[in-house]
């Protein structure tokens, strides 16, 4: 046998999916991207008019080391010399100082002047690009050709000053033994022949050794080619200013902004504590979104939206409704709860209502229950008629009146059944809900099980609209008599962890959620934004009137109960979370 009915699961997500998802959830915060835009633009604007009269020009220069033969390969120039040394001192303010003074620059404006002197090395490389940016193309290249030329007069007076003191090293280590030398040819002259005369030839022979060295020394550094390096590129006037331009300014600010809007929109979504995506409702709930109400279209006004000039909203209905009638969790029993996060529970009485008339146009018999006794406003708002009493009114023995206007108890629910015209939809039954001194004794009473039992019927679907589950404890109460829980939710006006500690408390509860139905915030709710917080809020609907009854025996008895025998309650202040 093949099943039919499967269950409305969370769908899986892939990968590409949640990317989609989340770069949605960024578009929603266009002012932050807006604002990161018009910041890299002006930026943009500043770059392009700061830069317009800049000028660059270059010179580059080829460093040499010393050498008394410079065909000879084995000496290798960057083991010679440290070319990140020389860069700084080509930086240095020794330089900078005797290029002023050819330029004849004053000290006020020395540094401004040696700020616009950049020297870089282009890798594997022994050159040194001399880069000076000055407002006038001429200064440009005039500044970058006296910074070059103090830099190579400095190499060279530096090179010259090391050789200049090796050299007059080696002739003080021989001045004293070529005098030596000197002294000792006279006394040899002055020998005869015989064993002492030849022990000073021989000490003349080390003598003039000595000697010869250090003369070679000498004549090998005064041999040196000491040529610090040569300009293989001197600077010239530019031609073009160094600037991008206002376009190209333009663009790069453009493309600064919008990443900073979007690392800033990025930032304001993982701290934003709001779903702001249905992937994010089905994720905290752990069931599917079963409908998304037409934006502008959100049920503010008349509570059916069957009749309406734009068919948008009564086909989301119709279609949240096929997609419970084919969830097996809700299709064995069909019996439904209601329910908004916290606040207002206008929209889930809308949704509430529409899915009934959704049903009872498939040809079910539908049963409404507005267990909502804090603020029941559904009998007054709906285009209702008097109906029959439901089956359980017939109490055992006869005790139920069979007259419409009589109530076998003065507790809800009392026996009111009405019956909801709702055009082309057909016709469902409505269970108005009514103010009642003890809501959790009303709601977990035997009549209260019994009627929501309507739905083992064949044919027959129970829809209950509860108020609040985090403002109450109402809807808890009726988990363990339903079998599927939806929540209607404004994703902009509720926290993820709002939506999980629904889902914690009706599993605990014993109860399962079904899903979801997401809308936009209301009109009312957008305008009340606007008023001041110490507006007064509305008045509660007053209570409908109950008819009158004939006092029996146990209403005999509830007035002459003795206070504090356990039979009296207490009643319950009415606390308004919202505009119904």
């Amino acid at each position: 046998m093949i099943e039919t009915n499967r269950p409305a699961a969370a769908p899986a997500e892939d990968e590409p999916d949640l990317l989609r998802d989340q770069f949605r959830q960024l578009l929603r915060y266009r002012r932050l991207i807006g604002a990161g835009i018009g910041v890299g633009l002006l930026g943009g604007v500043y770059l392009g008019i700061s830069t317009a009269d800049t000028y660059v020009a270059t010179t580059d220069v080829v460093l040499r080391a010393p050498t008394d033969d410079p065909f000879n390969p084995s000496l290798a120039p960057d083991k010679a010399i440290n070319i990140g040394s020389e860069r700084q001192v080509a930086l240095s303010s020794s330089i900078a100082n005797e290029a002023a003074k050819k330029l004849g620059v004053t000290s006020k404006d020395f540094a401004a002047f040696r700020a616009g002197l950049q020297v870089t090395n282009p890798p594997q490389t022994m050159v040194l690009r001399f880069t000076y940016t000055a407002s006038s193309p001429k200064e440009a290249a005039k500044r970058a050709n006296a910074m070059t030329d103090a830099y190579l007069l400095k190499r060279q007076e530096a090179l010259d000053v090391t050789r200049d003191k090796m050299v007059k090293g080696y002739q003080d280590q021989r001045d004293p033994v070529a005098k030596q030398l000197d002294e000792l040819v006279r006394q040899i002259n002055g020998m005869p022949a015989g064993p002492a005369r030849d022990a000073a030839y021989s000490s003349k022979t080390d003598l003039q050794s000595k000697v010869n060295t250090l003369n070679s020394n000498i004549a090998k550094l005064q041999a040196l080619d000491m040529a610090p390096g040569r300009v293989t590129s001197a600077a010239t006037p530019p031609g073009d200013d160094d600037g991008p331009g206002i376009v190209m300014s333009l663009a790069l600010g453009a493309a600064v902004g919008l990443a900073l809007g979007l690392l800033a929109a990025w930032v304001r979504l993982v701290f934003d504590p709001a779903p702001r995506s249905e992937g994010d409702v089905a994720r905290a709930l752990r069931a599917p979104v079963l409908g998304s109400l037409p934006k502008d279209k959100s049920p503010a006004g008349p509570l059916l939206a069957a009749g309406e000039e734009d068919p948008r909203l009564a086909e989301a209905f119709r279609s949240v409704a096929f997609r419970l009638a084919y969830d097996s969790r809700f299709a064995d029993r069909r019996r439904l709860l209601v329910v908004a996060p916290r606040g207002s529970s206008e929209i889930a009485a809308a949704v509430a209502v529409n899915l009934a008339a959704s049903f009872a146009e498939t040809g079910k018999d539908v049963l409404l229950i507005e267990a909502d006794l804090r603020t029941p406003v559904l009998a007054s708002q709906l285009p209702t008629d008097a109906g029959g009493r439901p089956r359980w009114s017939q109490m055992p023995g006869g005790s139920g009146t069979g007259a419409p206007g009589a109530h076998g108890d003065s507790e809800w629910p009392d026996g009111r059944q009405l019956v909801v015209d709702a055009g082309e939809s057909g016709a469902f039954d409505l269970i108005p809900g009514d103010r009642v001194r003890n809501v959790a004794r009303a709601l977990t009473s035997p009549r209260a099980t019994r009627l929501i039992s309507e739905a083992d019927s064949p044919n027959s679907t129970v829809v209950v609209l509860a108020p609040p589950v985090l403002s109450y404890a109402d809807a808890l109460a009726l988990v363990d008599r339903v079998d599927g829980v939806l929540v209607v939710c404004d994703p902009r006006a509720v926290h993820r962890t709002d939506l999980v500690r629904i889902r914690e408390l009706i599993t605990g509860a014993g109860g399962t959620v079904l899903g979801a139905v997401v809308h936009a915030p209301l009109p009312v709710e957008k305008r009340g934004r606007g008023k001041s917080k110490g507006a007064p809020a509305a008045a509660p609907p007053a209570p409908a009137p109950r008819p009158q009854q004939p006092a029996g025996p146990r209403q005999g008895a509830a007035e002459q109960h003795i206070p504090g025998d356990g039979t009296d309650t207490v009643a319950l202040r009415t606390v308004r979370m919202g505009n119904r």
